[in-house]
């Protein structure tokens, strides 16, 4: 991209997108190309994401119905201990499902590394960075505007104007993706606040906004809160209300946290819902205790609830202290851990040279809707990875 087309798509987006954090360190984070697939190959992953969505849909359903699985999956005890309850309790109803598969292309086709099923980021770069791209590109489209389909599926289940947005405060990247929502659902007539854990009161079941600036009912909540860390918070913020007995609609659903876990393969033997899409894409999961991580380098470690690639541990990118700490880690708490199988992913020539992409397809109520596009220059997408606009390229008419 000429570079005075590259410095104006990363002001506005830092002006306009809410992408407060256009760079790591020295470098930046977003690319100055586009990434431009085929027509055919976003219906073939939209394909993909939507019979994996719908085989997580019915695999969650079984799951939550089974709580003697859920010691498996390396969540918190105060998590399955409320999750354990959705039986006598109903579940608190959901605003919206939405799911993000992390696709990497290998010699054997399409693979995903997992699912971003409790609190799927990237949706200021999905949706605002491929439109402000692909006015450069003509012959290209974007894939769609997964921020704008989420507004659209949590407004249509609100049931009052106010909605709060509850998000972690200290991370930036939450912390943005919750202003720009707010900003779509202001424009669809809604009244969006940013909200802390603090701001929640339940009456009567039904969730409250009580701050300085406002106190009344709230029609919905999006929880950008990770499962695990509202576990870890104090009981006196009534969070279990957030997955069960509440009356409020909130996105992400309980079921979230039960398939966010990376142990989920380990349950696959033992439910009776099939899941063919899964066992053909996702590498081979196993527990740590039964794998040869530790010495054969075709395997990678992460935690059951690893996030952004911070855990993934990969041995030949760690120094040998590094690997040391993780072989430990992992043998003192194999349970909260999880081995699988690396794929070999197929670089792409850039003009930042050889990286290695990722494709985040997202599905909102098991629709595909846009994809996050990131690319890193090791087969390790992590917090580092550059975030490049994914285009697809409209097919030509021959008259």
């Amino acid at each position: 991209m000429d570079p005075e087309h590259a410095f104006a798509i990363r002001r506005r987006m830092v002006l306009d997108g809410f992408k407060w954090d256009p760079q790591v360190g020295d470098a930046t984070t977003i690319a100055p190309f586009p990434i431009i697939i085929p027509a055919a190959q976003w219906q073939e992953l939209s394909n993909l994401a939507e019979k994996l969505a719908s085989e997580l849909a019915a695999a969650e359903a079984e799951l939550l119905g089974r709580p003697g699985l859920h010691r498996h999956l390396g969540l918190p005890r105060r998590l399955r201990r409320v999750l354990s309850r959705a039986c006598e309790l109903s579940l608190t109803p959901a605003a919206a499902r939405v799911l993000r598969f992390d696709f990497h292309l290998t010699h054997e086709g399409w693979r995903i590394s997992e699912v971003n099923s409790d609190v799927p980021g990237g949706f200021t770069e999905a949706s605002n960075l491929p439109a402000m791209t692909t006015r450069y590109y003509p012959g290209t489209r974007i894939a769609g505007d997964p921020a704008a389909a989420w507004a659209d599926a949590i407004g249509a289940t609100a049931v009052g104007p106010d909605i709060g947005l509850l998000a972690a405060t200290g991370f930036m990247e939450d912390q943005q993706i919750m202003a720009y929502l707010a900003s779509l659902l202001a424009r669809r007539g809604f009244v969006p606040h940013l909200v802390g854990l603090h701001d929640l009161v339940w009456r009567n079941n039904l969730a409250y906004l009580q701050s300085r600036m406002h106190f009344g009912p709230l029609g919905a909540i999006v929880r950008f809160y990770q499962a695990e860390w509202l576990a870890a918070s104090s009981p006196r913020y009534a969070w279990p209300k957030l997955f069960v007995g509440g009356q409020t609609p909130v996105a992400n659903p309980a079921t979230a946290a039960l398939v966010e876990s990376k142990r989920f393969p380990l349950v696959w033997n033992q439910l009776k819902t099939a899941l063919p899409m899964w066992r053909a894409l996702l590498p081979e999961t196993r527990d740590p205790r039964d794998a040869p991580w530790a010495r054969e380098e075709s395997w990678l470690v992460k935690s059951a609830m690893c996030s952004t690639g911070d855990t993934v541990a990969i041995r030949e990118f760690l120094t040998p202290k590094q690997w040391q700490r993780v072989c430990r880690d992992v043998r003192w708490r194999p349970g909260w851990c999880v081995a699988q199988r690396r794929f070999t992913s197929i670089p792409l020539d850039t003009p930042a040279g050889k990286v290695y992409p990722c494709l985040g397809v997202y599905t909102i109520n098991s629709r595909a809707c846009g994809i996050y596009g990131r690319f890193s220059k090791k087969p390790l997408i992590d917090f580092a990875a550059i975030d490049v606009a994914v285009l697809v390229e409209e097919p030509r008419h021959e008259w």
